[in-house]
């Protein structure tokens, strides 16, 4: 019996199928995924955001250095946390207890298209969504640990959005292209998740 067609879950059982569209339904949800896995955890630089399990890792040492943008386009939906956004976090918090020194990471985000929505202080996030900006605090607490936050100035002008509907702290760009232009010319790499 054949249920539907994906090309990448050739060769397995109708039930494997079913099984692997629900694991990546819940991989791709919004909410932060790792929020109630066993042996996730929050911290050791960022409270509430960025859980994540530790792993022995021969890899890395107190010498290593992290200069990386995020580049965003998806937005995250109502009253929702953006866990691309978390990801900054999770970087955080898993490299520093891992070893590696918070000085030692110099992390951007770079937001565009949908995602602009999630960078908007909540009484005008309200007045898109009816109800506060569940990424305030997140994005409060990414800044106040050193992360730059870029909203591509394209996207502003297509929604409309003034540098002081943003939560405070947040910049402005020419463009997302050439927010990450910049970065290269600095040394960033582009993370691709």
């Amino acid at each position: 019996m054949k249920i539907f067609t994906m090309p990448f879950l050739s060769g397995v059982t109708a039930f494997s199928r079913v099984l692997a569209v629900l694991l990546l339904l819940a991989l791709t949800q919004n909410n932060a995924y790792a929020v109630d896995l066993p042996g996730f955890e929050d911290g050791p630089v960022i409270q509430g955001f960025g859980k994540h399990a530790k792993v022995p890792s021969a890899s890395l040492s107190s010498r290593d250095t992290f200069k990386i943008a995020f580049d965003v386009a998806a937005g995250a939906g109502a009253g929702e946390v953006n866990r691309k956004f978390d990801s900054l976090a999770r970087f955080i918090n898993m490299h520093v207890a891992s070893g590696v020194p918070k000085e030692n990471i110099e992390l951007v985000l770079v937001v565009h298209g949908k995602a602009s929505i999630d960078l908007l202080k909540s009484p005008i996030y309200a007045r898109v969504y009816e109800t506060d900006n569940a990424n305030v605090p997140l994005l409060q607490s990414l800044m106040d640990n050193g992360v730059r936050i870029i909203l591509c100035g394209q996207t502003a002008k297509a929604y409309e959005i003034s540098v002081d509907q943003l939560v405070d702290g947040i910049s402005v760009e020419l463009s997302a292209m050439t927010a990450h232009a910049l970065l290269q010319q600095q040394g960033f790499t582009v993370n691709p998740f």
